[in-house]
């Protein structure tokens, strides 16, 4: 199948993450019916991840996910993109994958293997599900897709997501010294984590924090008893000084919850490959079972999550070409450190 076709066919197939059934079919069924050995993976409510190998054991896994942020978007093309949701993030990418995987099976090379996950937008439940089968201790490399204008990702910022809560005592808005504003609470706490000067690293770069959501409050008229606000930090550092940090900042005022947390990863670099540091986060740190990680994909992650997502068709023909060659690298470094082996226990 070609790569635009295959593209848009995955992408027309919705599957915000919680809704990943329908797509999960239609991918089982592609690599069965390219000859994969396909195992399904239940990770709950209907979803599955998908793995496909060959009679080989796979020492190099290329994987992505395959759920995407709502809303769904159908797709379409023009004469230098493909447009809709899931394009660059990851549809596009699990396309590039499928047929990288075809040329190098067409050349003799069966030790690759293709593994799609669900859940990657939300928990990485699919991953860690994924981190769990027998192959992963087999695996040498695991080469992770995410929109990386097809340079290869030498190491990614963590991510803490957690709540911060205030509680404050209801009253009429006309007689607001008889209550207490939670909302006011809130505001005081997150005007202090912007101005905070959060933790810089010489190659992970700076600490960044987003505030998400906001909530707080029944009606105009009422002094707010209870408000919250959902924050996500990118990590440079490890997770407990950003931790020690936040505990620190409310000082009592309000509470924090950590819902999820991933710490900064650094990843294999090979030569002959563009090189970058990114900012998001991936399943990598949840698939740390399946070998050494590397990640690299076509599309622009300034495009992924909005209402224009695209992806160069360009890139998407560039992507199976990068994806056989590091492949082809990878298997190289594995065969030398093999003969390597062999000679030192002589």
């Amino acid at each position: 199948m070609e790569i635009v076709e295959l593209t848009r066919r995955l992408i027309d197939i919705p599957s915000v993450t919680g809704e990943e059934s329908e797509a999960g079919r239609f991918i089982s069924r592609l690599l069965e019916d390219l000859g994969y050995r396909v195992t399904l993976q239940d990770t709950g409510g209907g979803r599955v991840n998908v793995l496909g190998t060959t009679a080989s054991p796979p020492l190099v896994m290329l994987t992505t996910h395959y759920d995407t942020v709502p809303p769904f978007m159908p797709s379409g093309e023009d004469g230098d993109y493909v447009y809709g949701r899931g394009a660059c993030d990851a549809k596009g990418i699990l396309a590039a994958q499928v047929l990288a995987a075809e040329r190098l099976r067409a050349d003799g090379i069966n030790e690759v293997g293709l593994l799609f996950v669900v859940d990657e937008e939300l928990g990485s439940h699919g991953a860690r599900v994924a981190n769990e089968h027998a192959s992963a201790f087999q695996c040498r490399f695991l080469i992770n897709g995410e929109p990386t204008e097809n340079r290869l990702a030498t190491g990614s910022k963590g991510s803490l997501r957690a709540v911060v809560s205030t509680e404050g005592r209801a009253a009429h808005s006309a007689y607001p010294e008889a209550g207490d504003s939670a909302i006011d609470r809130l505001l005081d706490i997150l005007s202090d984590i912007r101005s905070y000067p959060w933790p810089e690293d010489a190659f992970f770069g700076r600490t960044t924090c987003n505030i998400g959501l906001i909530a707080g409050g029944t009606r105009p008229n009422i002094v707010p008893a209870s408000a919250s606000a959902e924050i996500h930090i990118r990590l440079v550092t490890g997770s407990s000084p950003i931790r020690e940090i936040l505990d620190e900042i409310v000082k009592g005022r309000g509470r924090v919850e950590v819902l999820s947390v991933t710490e900064p990863v650094r990843m294999v670099a090979v030569e002959g490959f563009e090189q970058c540091v990114v900012r998001f986060t991936t399943d990598i740190p949840h698939l740390s079972n399946w070998g050494e990680p590397l990640l690299l994909g076509p599309g622009s992650i300034l495009d992924a999550h909005t209402a224009h997502e695209r992806v160069s068709k360009r890139q998407l023909a560039e992507a199976v070409e990068l994806y056989v060659s590091l492949v082809h690298k990878l298997l190289a470094k594995v065969k030398t450190n093999n003969e390597e082996a062999e000679d030192g226990g002589k």
